[in-house]
């Protein structure tokens, strides 16, 4: 019951979690979306209000106008909308799923025991939790000195996204290294997020406030204010989608257990960009076709990348299992070839068996065994042949690689993983 509730728990938190980040980045996309369309208005009179453009849209089966001011209006209204607690509640929703689902139990989600540093294999748990918020703590500071040291007055915007980008390369680098699996891609979305969520807590809301209460006193606010707001807001744009592939991540295997999955999320991250790149401009009235090609050109680069490298069994060279060798009986009984093939079918698949129930169905259940889990992770069940065979690829991806059994607590030895890798289905 407790493992149920927790579970239960988790699966609200996620939902309020997907919710306000679909209402955050949503808002955001709006947003970018309106600043570039906007049209410089032809009414002398608009223009003199201090209106920098407008633009008029259709929606719901009505009409809508939109103006923005270059500072702020001669009068602010008093039902001022501001943006904000929509980028809070998601990553503090996110954090506290962090916390429940990979920090309550380190040692087995988050440490990294194939990792080719061996300091980093002989972390406890309670050290790599330190180091995982360390890790966020330092891709902000790192993020942030960028921006205020290559851009600090929105001059050298071009080379500040240069020097970003290199930053999530060695960010993507070093939690593959650090971490485990699928909490590598997730850490590397986190650094992401809590940029973004940080850019809005120390600098859009900020500004905005100085702002308003500079129009409250009459003075003239700063358009610093402004401008730094928009560069953090655009950064945010672009960090949507991939922190989005990589919040998704952990449902496929093949992106996180490639031995070039640091290469992989990288790849991913700049596809999101440059596929976001061209919305941004298209709003702009820009057809770049050129930006979603190279999305799309890297995404094709991934699928090499990531593809299981296949075995073949030469013939006659079959694995070959203990019943086998006991029972002769059943190999010698075969009169012709298809007899023998299936004789040696059945007996494989005898083998996969035993390998599945003594190291996954712990986990991979209707009703787990192992401590934590209420019901079969990712809603697979492995305790028939059936429900094996519905999934062999999977089975086949995930043992090979070394990614299951999670921190290989069911003690699955290389000959097994070996087995499987050389397993037809």
């Amino acid at each position: 019951m407790e493992a149920y509730l927790v579970e239960f728990g988790n699966l609200l938190l996620r939902w309020l979690h997907v919710i306000a980040a679909i209402a955050w980045i949503g808002e955001s996309i709006y947003f970018v979306m309106l600043d570039n369309s906007l049209k410089t208005p032809t009414d002398d009179a608009v223009k003199k209000r201090g209106v920098l453009g407008e633009m008029w849209a259709v929606h719901g089966g009505g009409f809508y106008h939109n103006q923005k001011y270059m500072t702020a209006p001669a009068e602010l209204p008093k039902d001022l909308h501001w943006s904000f607690w929509k980028a809070y509640t998601t990553w503090l929703s996110g954090f506290a799923l962090f916390v429940i689902m990979y920090m309550s139990n380190p040692a087995f989600y988050l440490a990294n025991p194939s990792s080719p540093w061996e300091w980093v294999r002989e972390l406890s748990g309670w050290q790599v939790n330190v180091i995982a918020i360390l890790f966020l703590i330092a891709g902000w500071v790192v993020y942030d000195q960028l921006c205020r040291r290559i851009s600090p007055n929105m001059e050298r915007d071009g080379i500040l996204s240069i020097g970003v980008a290199v930053m999530m390369v060695i960010v993507a680098y070093l939690s593959v290294h650090i971490f485990q699996g699928r909490a590598a891609f997730l850490m590397t979305g986190a650094v992401m997020a809590t940029a973004m969520s940080a850019n809005v807590f120390f600098w859009i809301i900020p500004g905005q406030r100085r702002m308003v209460n500079a129009m409250k006193k009459g003075e003239t606010p700063n358009p610093l204010d402004g401008k730094r707001g928009k560069q953090r807001s655009v950064h945010n744009t672009y960090f949507t989608l991939p922190v989005v592939f990589l919040m998704l991540s952990n449902h496929y295997s093949f992106t996180y257990t490639s031995p070039y999955a640091w290469i992989i999320m990288s790849l991913f991250i700049f596809s999101g960009a440059t596929i976001r790149q061209y919305f941004v401009l298209r709003h702009l009235g820009q057809n770049k076709i050129a930006y979603p090609i190279v999305g799309i050109a890297l995404l094709i680069v991934i699928a090499f990348l990531a593809a299981p490298a296949s075995k073949q069994s030469a013939p006659g060279n079959q694995p070959t299992t203990n019943s086998q060798v006991a029972n002769p009986v059943a190999q010698g009984t075969a009169n012709n070839t298809g007899g023998n093939n299936e004789s040696i079918a059945n007996s494989e698949m005898a083998r996969v068996m035993e390998i599945v129930e003594a190291r996954c169905v712990q986990c991979h259940a209707a009703q787990p065994t192992q401590a934590g889990f209420a019901s079969a992770p990712a809603g697979i069940a492995l305790e028939t042949e059936q429900q094996v065979m519905a999934n062999p690829a999977l089975i086949k991806q995930v043992t090979v690689s070394g990614y299951m059994p999670l921190a290989n607590m069911t003690k699955m030895t290389d000959e097994e993983r070996e087995f499987i890798a050389n397993w037809t289905p």
